[in-house]
């Protein structure tokens, strides 16, 4: 595609958008997260179990972890890969159980917010965090290991 356009994207303008992309995501996630936590532990559980989510205090576990472990680790560009994934569960589950058999918008109770969280989270988890990050500075990787077979 780029050839057919006659043009290709610099890695440093390449390195700049995904790390304005994971600080972005990543405040988001934190600032989420950090309200359910504010909010209490128990009452995200029992928030969980009005909305039918199974094993409530199990899945409030995993948004906090996911919400602020997550977005943390995204801001950081650390272990880029694995805050992605577990950003993606965590935006499946809530499509699941709060937005599944809705319309779009959010502001009618949609699916937007946790579908570009989903999407933009899978996307980093599939590039990496590029050379901005502390992936590239510990391991020394921008992009996710190559899978083998």
């Amino acid at each position: 595609m780029h050839a057919l356009l006659g043009f290709s994207t610099p890695a440093a303008l390449r390195d700049i958008v995904l790390l304005v992309a994971r600080l972005g995501l990543g405040v988001v996630l934190l600032t989420h997260g950090l309200d359910k936590l504010e909010s209490g532990f128990g009452p995200t559980a029992d928030g969980f179990a009005a909305m039918g989510i199974p094993m409530p205090e199990v899945a409030a576990g995993y948004a906090l972890v996911a919400e602020i472990g997550g977005g943390a680790l995204l801001i950081a560009g650390l272990l880029t890969p694995l805050a992605g994934l577990l950003v993606v569960g965590q935006m499946a589950g809530a499509f699941w159980y709060a937005h599944r058999g809705t319309e779009v918008l959010s502001s009618a109770g949609g699916w937007e917010l946790v579908g570009v969280i989903g999407f933009l989270a899978l996307v980093l988890a599939g590039t990496g965090a590029g050379r901005i990050s502390l992936d590239r500075l510990i391991v020394g990787r921008t992009e996710p290991a190559p899978i083998t077979s």
